[in-house]
């Protein structure tokens, strides 16, 4: 295994190019575990630590253009304003060691269905900035996940920051696992409020092959909210519109069961989650407060 350590941006692309099995390495935090057990052997380990431009952040009009070496760490102390989401799934990853090696751009390169970023950047609409030798790509992240732990990336390209929408209004993050701490998530479900076009947003994490939205269930509750001025008078979300809710939430899983839950007990879980990533968003709507509030976001299983 030959190691390559450029020191600038357009080293680490010509290194890319060049050898296109390369395996990018920052925080380590996944790549160093499956070399470790003998899971990958790549012929090149790409190390990007030296290039400083990634590990920043820096607000791009309405977006923050998260660097994509940022650690999940800085995420919550310096961004759970304008990302609460994100800061919300931060919250969860690992322990504070893989917290402030692992990031975001890791996360989205491994491309695992687990990953706790996915749910809440695809509630956000995040944006993955890809680049090579030939070029920069923006790809939505909706479009990002191709299929178990892959992802859209040429074989030549790199992520170098991941652009996230400011939060316009509420959002949350919820996560089902084994254990309070330290887990793989069972499932796990994000929800962004976007009040500024009465449009709501999910991401469904480890319960389907990608990580993947709930579309028939954010397009009825925006109706649904819209058809009883929920927006324009602050008043409680009908009970039966958050049921019906979370049953389309479940509805677009399409889990398996494995040793850590069954499918049936992984759609349940994702329309509590739903209901409940909802209520507590509703009600900051209702007190007009958008930032992260750390409500009760691990549910254990």
């Amino acid at each position: 295994m030959d190691f390559l350590r450029p020191d600038r941006w357009e080293d680490a692309l010509a290194a890319k190019a060049e050898h296109p099995t390369a395996v990018p390495l920052a925080g380590g935090t996944d790549v160093m575990v499956e070399i470790n057990f003998d899971h990958r052997r790549p012929s090149h380990l790409l190390d990007l630590t030296r290039i400083s431009d990634l590990y920043a952040w820096e607000t791009d009009g309405p977006d923050v253009r998260l660097g994509a070496a940022v650690p999940y760490a800085r995420v919550i102390a310096e961004l759970s304003g304008p990302l609460p989401g994100l800061a919300l799934a931060a919250r969860t990853v690992g322990s504070p060691q893989i917290r402030n090696r692992g990031s975001v751009g890791g996360n989205l390169g491994a491309a695992s269905p687990a990953g706790d970023s996915h749910p809440a950047l695809l509630a956000a609409g995040a944006v993955v900035e890809a680049e090579s030798v030939r070029g920069t790509r923006l790809i939505p992240v909706d479009d990002f996940y191709t299929g178990v732990k892959r992802n859209a990336l040429a074989p030549d390209e790199l992520i170098r920051a991941v652009r996230v929408r400011k939060a316009a209004g509420p959002q949350q993050f919820a996560k089902v696992g084994t254990r309070n701490a330290m887990v793989i998530a069972v499932c796990a479900f994000g929800l962004a409020l976007h009040p500024d076009t009465r449009t709501v947003r999910t991401g469904i994490g480890s319960a389907a092959p990608t990580p993947v939205r709930a579309r028939a269930a954010e397009d009825f509750l925006a109706a649904a909210l819209d058809e009883a001025r929920c927006w324009d008078t602050g008043r409680p979300v009908p009970a039966g519109v958050a049921e019906e809710f979370a049953a389309l939430a479940s509805a677009a899983c399409n889990p398996i069961d494995d040793v850590r839950g069954s499918a049936a007990y992984r759609r349940r879980a994702v329309g509590v989650m739903a209901r409940r990533t909802l209520g507590w968003a509703w009600r900051q709507y209702t007190e007009g407060t958008t930032g992260e509030t750390g409500e009760g976001n691990d549910l254990c299983a």
